[in-house]
């Protein structure tokens, strides 16, 4: 694909993006309702989407922004060890579901990224989430896929795989974004304006 290509597919991208605002304000809404109280962000994708499901992990345990209290969030995928001995023991399919049934609890978020909305241990994961009584957000690709289907909510992005992936991390710091202006309330947020 040409280069001009490739960029007017990620202005496509940027353009679907803008239309998911209110998803992001609602999805930073939740963090911020439950991350404070003792809720946890369980985050897995698979390749790229891996590196993106670890960035959000980074920037909600550091920070994105503002200077603001760490808060609960681990990349299943981080932890090579329980990672290898369970997909060696069990299979890769069941790598992050058997995670999710040893760390998820009620009101905690699971958020799985996937560009195809087809990995195996993905599907899995969020079953095995919803099982648990955690909220599964996912970021996918194009529907229709299964991810989306088993999710609790989904932001789907149009596109290839590489541009799938680059709105994912602009998602990732929308998302981010939108935690943060949750967290300030809205009395913070009119005497910024």
């Amino acid at each position: 694909m040409r280069a001009a290509d490739r960029l007017d597919e990620v202005e496509r991208a940027v353009r679907a993006l803008r239309g998911e605002a209110d998803r992001f304000t609602r999805w930073g809404a939740l963090l911020a309702e439950r991350l404070p109280d003792g809720a946890r962000l369980l985050a897995a994708g698979n390749g790229g989407s891996a590196a993106e499901a670890q960035h959000l992990t980074a920037e909600l345990v550091g920070r994105f922004e503002a200077d603001r209290p760490p808060y609960a969030a681990i990349a299943l995928h981080a932890d090579t060890s329980s990672l290898t001995a369970i997909s060696n023991d069990y299979g890769y399919a069941d790598a992050f579901a058997r995670q999710v049934h040893a760390h998820a609890r009620d009101r905690d978020v699971l958020v799985l990224l996937s560009t195809s909305g087809r990995s195996e241990n993905l599907l899995r994961a969020a079953d095995a989430g919803r099982e648990r009584g955690a909220t599964v957000l996912a970021f996918t690709g194009p529907r229709p896929n299964p991810l989306a289907q088993r999710a609790d909510d989904v932001l789907a992005v149009p596109g290839c795989t590489a541009t799938v992936q680059e709105a994912h991390l602009m998602s990732v710091h929308l998302l981010c974004a939108a935690f943060e202006a949750a967290l300030a309330g809205p009395a913070t947020r009119r005497a910024a304006s």
